[in-house]
């Protein structure tokens, strides 16, 4: 595989991470509470640990989440490092959408305003 294609790869595996609410949800817990363990992550889901683990390991191999043991416990952190590949990736869209935003504003501006009848 290239390099070209190895990263394209890992872009696919960050966005399907990404595209579902559990793996979402779980990146909002580390992200607002530092790293967790993953009894107290399974706690905010109604889902059987397993299910839970799952979700864990394809945000692993998408390189958003790292696992450390210790003693008994799993405890999970998140990296962050594979979010700005999204974030470029996203940034035209959002300059496109400002933009479009603003020839809207420009044009509401220049329409009369309806007067009261």
């Amino acid at each position: 595989m290239t390099a070209t294609g190895a990263r394209e790869a890992a872009e696919d595996r960050v966005f399907a991470a990404l595209a579902n609410g559990t793996r979402r949800e779980v990146l909002r817990l580390l992200r607002d509470g530092g790293p967790q363990p993953v009894q107290v992550l399974a706690d905010h889901f109604d889902m059987r640990r397993p299910s839970l683990s799952e979700h864990l390991k394809v945000l692993r191999d998408a390189g958003l989440v790292s696992e450390q043991r210790s003693g008994r416990q799993r405890i999970y952190r998140l990296e962050a490092a594979p979010l700005a590949e999204v974030q470029d990736w996203l940034h035209p869209y959002e300059r496109f959408w400002r933009d479009r935003m603003k020839g809207l504003g420009d044009l509401l501006d220049r329409m009369p305003d309806d007067e009261p009848a």
